[in-house]
């Protein structure tokens, strides 16, 4: 099926570039992971081949955004050789009216973090699906925590009222390890109503590296819809 008979794919591609097209010359761009966000990537390549953005550099945050990027021909750079990023565009999982999101269904949530937050601009790109009234709704919590942890930092979230289960591999025997080489617990809540504090608390429990709560930092997020079978952008 081509991207013009499947309105979902199209309306990705259609996200994805308006993201693109926000980037400038001479920027410095966050580069983040998902299916929406590798749109975005394959169109900044698209716009560096035709000559109109130029100058640019790519800070990945996944294993996967670094190898889309080398695909479609954007240079690459690290937080070692910078001293800003102008921009970040990443998808989400939940979005919530406050602009906080849950990230990390890809388990790339502690790289994206670093760099999204970062960022002068952060624009999340996401479909309609992905937005909710509460964190939570429908996306548990992914937390990144160190092997050795892995009990303790269960036992210490349960206490928080939470429900981790470790997430186990697709197509692979035992858990996902992510590219920092750590376990990814999914969490759930029977109500996030304070996202800033639980944030902190989760990460202030030892052995853990990072979580999926992101909080007071995304600028502009635009959200895909399909209508009437064809793609829509609007902003929030």
């Amino acid at each position: 099926m081509t991207a013009t008979e499947d309105p979902v794919k199209l309306m990705k591609q259609e996200v994805g570039k308006a993201a693109a097209n926000l980037v400038k010359s001479g920027s410095i761009v966050g580069l983040g992971t998902g299916s929406t966000t590798a749109f975005t990537i394959q169109f900044l390549g698209d716009r560096i081949k035709s000559g109109e953005l130029k100058d640019i550099v790519g800070i990945p945050t996944s294993f996967q955004s670094e190898v889309l990027a080398k695909q479609y021909g954007v240079p690459l750079t690290t937080l070692d050789a910078i001293d800003h990023i102008d921009i970040a565009i990443d998808g989400a999982d939940e979005v919530d009216p406050s602009k906080n999101l849950i990230k990390g269904g890809g388990a790339a949530h502690t790289r994206e973090k670093v760099v999204d937050y970062l960022a002068d601009r952060f624009i999340v790109v996401v479909d309609s699906g992905k937005l909710v009234s509460r964190l939570g709704e429908t996306f548990a919590v992914p937390v990144e925590i160190i092997p050795m942890a892995i009990t303790p930092a269960m036992q210490a979230i349960t206490k928080l009222g939470g429900k981790p289960e470790i997430r186990m591999g697709v197509k692979k025997a035992g858990p996902v390890i992510t590219d920092q080489g750590n376990m990814v617990v999914d969490v759930t809540f029977d109500n996030i109503s304070d996202p800033e504090n639980l944030e902190k608390t989760l990460n202030n429990i030892p052995g853990v590296l990072e979580n999926g709560i992101f909080v007071n930092c995304v600028d502009k997020v635009l959200i895909g819809e399909v209508k009437d079978n064809k793609p829509v952008v609007r902003e929030m």
